[in-house]
């Protein structure tokens, strides 16, 4: 199972069912080295996948300086 949840408020967003998610996991794990997968985390319960949720994409389009900010909502 792969869950999505909001990587600035971390409310969770959706998940993918196990026959899904095995497609999806195994393309994320053929990245290359370099890229950036800090978004991600595989244990042995599936995936979490840190994204953003739709309240706090128009808050950041609203307020562009939180971008700056890691943890913008306490």
């Amino acid at each position: 199972m792969i869950r999505y949840s909001c990587s600035h408020c971390d409310s969770e967003i959706g998940s993918i069912p196990l026959d899904a998610a095995e497609v999806v996991i195994r393309q994320i794990k053929a990245l290359d080295e370099g890229e950036n997968t800090s978004f991600l985390t595989i244990n042995e319960h599936g995936a979490y996948i840190q994204c953003i949720c739709e309240h706090c994409e128009q808050s950041l389009k609203t307020f562009p300086d939180y971008y700056t900010l890691k943890k913008w909502l306490q």
